[in-house]
């Protein structure tokens, strides 16, 4: 390649900072997983750390950032025309001096603090015979390619850089098409000049990168594969959970032509977080909260406010448009108890157990399950499901003529229970004649006519957990029932569990309704991705969930972590270094590490972000609803 294309090149790819970045690859040395004590429970996503040396100038160490990209040219160089650099991550930034470098603590205590009181004035200077900048990076395993005419190409892979070699950091615009390019070419809507509202722009926020120039680099997702392959938030009280997710579902409400979501709203704040959408008559919605509401006062008392809004009435004129569009309503739990395929399961090992000392009644017992389950598995069934009239006669005939055939005897209680099942239908009809009589109410039932309908968002508000525990197991069983009844995948529905501590515990010390909404979450992320339906979980204690549930996630945005395990559990789990991951402990609320297998414009490549502010959005709703009316 010529020098003058190789300078043209290099001016469209990289920037230098006006002529002060000056930097050269020293050294790349292999990481090697359980060297230390910490690293055994982490997880590194390269066998390799580079380690830069750059020339001092006092102005850098305001310029570089953690999370930078650098490109090293490496030996895969496969045409003359192309050029191939190998892509690396800053993960640390310092300075050194070489007077200071040198003293000890056993140095002479007068000599020692007058060579640090006379090496303070270099920092001032661009003395680089004294100072320079160390870099350590870790490689994103992508290569760059750069054609002579400046096209470029990004590569999965790596190559062993060329030690001594120059390196350049990527600048904006190529910042830009690496992480963007792909998806604003799917959403075909992006906007000339990126801005922070909603409706005019889907990005999620911008790049913390180059913060310092006036141009921002948007960050854009691709809300398809977020909402159908899993994502997680995660970050300690303050970090801005709860403001990120409404940006996201606000956006995927906005963005995308029919996804569905369902928030199970422990905190019952959701409805203020998304009170311009959910007041929006073009936008379909549901509010369900635990209770039936009478009047605009007990309205704004179950809602959860942040608290420069705690009484600020203007929100009732929202919560107005709310119950004017007949979008409020409340959960009703069934009052006759059907019980579910899981029930008879049980039903039977109770019998199994009382009888274990008569192996013919034993026999009766599993073909009797053997039956159940075979019913489940060809009606593509939920076990959690409550049964049916049809499942009830086909049982009842079953276990009779099974107790026949086994000669059990008529007055032990496997028969009683065998030739009783047919009782179930009366408690059936009762239900069924329960839920018709109920005005206003909504049943699971009518929560999923919804959300198979035209309506687009179900705000589930209700703060007791046992009854949104019960509610989640038992949509979520239907839901993937249902759709693999239909063979069914659009619409896609999005679950949204916020403090998902409450909805998938870690297995191992978790019991009861507990155990069993865990399991029954982990199998809405295990299966519903074949289905269209996804599922995000929000949660500042990431150790007590579901492991077995965190590693079906391909998106994942990470916050400020404070407690050492917490963030040793993330970077096992997604396999993020720990040199990128521990730099989340200097965020602010609002800015997080992102990323993704699916949803993002390049995979895997950990992204430093600052998320717009959903509360801007509530802003400027609640002041144009109020100068409107």
């Amino acid at each position: 390649m010529k020098q003058q294309e190789e300078e043209q090149y290099k001016e469209a790819c990289f920037t230098d900072f006006n002529g002060k970045f000056h930097a050269r690859l020293i050294n790349v040395f292999p990481r090697q997983l359980g060297s230390s004590k910490d690293s055994r429970f982490s997880g590194i996503s390269s066998r390799y750390e580079a380690r830069i040396k750059v020339e001092y100038q006092k102005d850098l160490m305001g310029l570089l950032e953690e999370g930078m990209l650098l490109a090293i040219p490496n030996f895969k160089k496969t045409e003359p025309d192309f050029e191939r650099f190998t892509l690396v991550e800053i993960s640390r930034v310092w300075p050194e001096h070489f007077g200071l470098k040198g003293l000890s603590d056993h140095s002479y205590y007068p000599m020692l603090f007058e060579i640090i009181e006379q090496s303070e004035a270099d920092w001032q200077t661009n003395d680089k015979a004294t100072m320079v900048i160390q870099i350590s990076a870790i490689p994103i395993n992508y290569d760059l390619t750069i054609h002579s005419n400046g096209n470029c190409k990004f590569t999965k892979g790596f190559s062993y850089p060329i030690i001594a070699s120059s390196a350049y950091i990527l600048n904006s615009s190529l910042i830009n098409h690496m992480y963007n390019q792909r998806i604003t070419e799917k959403i075909a809507t992006v906007p000339i000049e990126t801005t922070q509202n909603a409706k005019q722009d889907p990005r999620l926020g911008t790049v913390r990168m180059f913060q310092t120039s006036e141009k921002a680099i948007p960050i854009y997702i691709d809300f398809e594969n977020l909402s159908r392959h899993h994502f997680g938030v995660f970050a300690f009280t303050g970090g801005g959970k709860s403001n990120l997710m409404s940006n996201i579902l606000r956006r995927i409400l906005l963005h995308t032509k029919d996804t569905k979501i369902i928030i199970f709203d422990i905190s019952c704040e959701y409805v203020f977080l998304l009170l311009d959408i959910l007041s929006d008559p073009s936008i379909p919605s549901k509010v369900i909260l635990e209770r039936r509401i009478d009047s605009m006062e007990q309205f704004f008392n179950s809602i959860v406010k942040p608290r420069e809004y705690e009484t600020d009435k203007r929100i009732n004129k929202g919560l107005q448009k709310i119950m004017d569009q007949g979008k409020l309503s409340y959960y009703t739990k069934p009052k006759q108890k059907v019980p579910t395929y899981t029930g008879f399961i049980k039903d039977l090992e109770n019998q199994r157990r009382e009888n274990f000392s008569k192996p013919h009644y034993i026999n009766a017992i599993d073909q009797i399950g053997d039956a159940v389950l075979k019913y489940v598995d060809q009606h593509a069934l939920s076990e959690n499901q409550e049964v049916d009239e049809e499942f009830i006669r086909y049982i009842d005939s079953t276990a009779a003529e099974t107790v026949q055939t086994f000669k059990v005897h008529e007055k032990s209680g496997l028969y009683a229970w065998a030739t009783t099942r047919n009782a179930l239908l009366d408690l059936i009809k009762k239900a069924q004649a329960e839920e018709q009589k109920e005005v206003g109410g909504l049943t699971v039932d009518k929560i999923c006519g919804f959300l198979e309908g035209a309506t687009r968002l179900v705000c589930v508000s209700i703060a007791d957990p046992f009854t949104i525990k019960e509610l989640a197991i038992t949509l979520t069983g239907n839901l993937i029932a249902r759709r693999k009844r239909r063979f069914q995948i659009k619409p896609y529905i999005l679950f949204v569990f916020d403090e998902a501590q409450e909805f998938i515990p870690d297995l191992g010390g978790s019991t009861g309704i507990d155990k069993k909404c865990s399991k029954q979450v982990e199998t809405l992320l295990r299966q519903g991705r074949k289905y269209g339906l996804g599922a995000c979980i929000a949660t500042q204690r990431i150790a007590y969930l579901n492991t077995n549930a965190l590693q079906q996630l391909h998106t994942y945005f990470v916050g400020t972590l404070p407690r050492p395990y917490d963030r040793a559990l993330v970077s096992n789990t997604f396999m993020i270094d720990q040199g990128i991951l521990e730099k989340t402990l200097e965020f602010a609320p609002g800015e997080w590490l992102l990323s993704s297998f699916t949803a993002t414009g390049i995979e895997n490549v950990p992204i430093f972000i600052q998320a717009d502010n959903a509360q801007n959005e509530i802003n400027n709703f609640l002041s144009a609803n109020n100068h409107q009316l």
